[in-house]
């Protein structure tokens, strides 16, 4: 699946899809992508409640060698699920939003909307409370798209 997007997707995409499809067990899959990040065959990168998995350039190359012991039944259930809800998924991992405690105590905000590779909105926003925080990186996910055609608006 990693091998099939040019974005990042998230270990809940990737799980809802393969356990959907019953191909395992939800502890298999999880040891399975461990045992990808442990050997450098997957890159994981946990934000906020999310880990983001993407293929590195040696899981492309060992994915080479086992290719054809992946059926096509299964290449196509992939390649059609990724046709029906590409847009979705890729919308679900270019809104960023996480939050951490500051060196001067406060909490800061850290809110990205990126399309493709390229970053169109990164901000920092410093707050006095955890719940704070929270609370922007929750709107944040939900009004995105809505503050950046205000702050276009405004800045244009």
């Amino acid at each position: 699946m990693l091998d099939r997007v040019n974005f990042p997707l998230t270990s809940a995409q990737v799980g809802d899809f393969i356990l959907e499809k019953e191909y395992t067990s939800f502890l298999t899959l999880q040891k399975a992508i461990s045992e990808l990040t442990d050997a450098g065959l997957i890159s994981a990168q946990s934000i906020r409640n999310r880990t983001h998995l993407l293929i590195t350039g040696e899981g492309l190359n060992t994915l080479s060698f086992f290719e054809n012991r992946i059926s096509d039944t299964i290449k196509d259930e992939i390649n059609s699920f990724f046709k029906d809800n590409e847009m979705e998924l890729r919308n679900e991992v270019s809104i960023l939003a996480d939050y951490y405690k500051s060196t001067t105590g406060d909490y800061d905000a850290h809110l990205v909307a990126k399309e493709k590779n390229t970053k169109l909105v990164d901000i920092t926003l410093s707050v006095p409370t955890e719940e704070s925080a929270a609370a922007i990186c929750d709107n944040w996910q939900r009004k995105n798209q809505q503050i950046y055609q205000y702050l276009i608006q405004q800045l244009f």
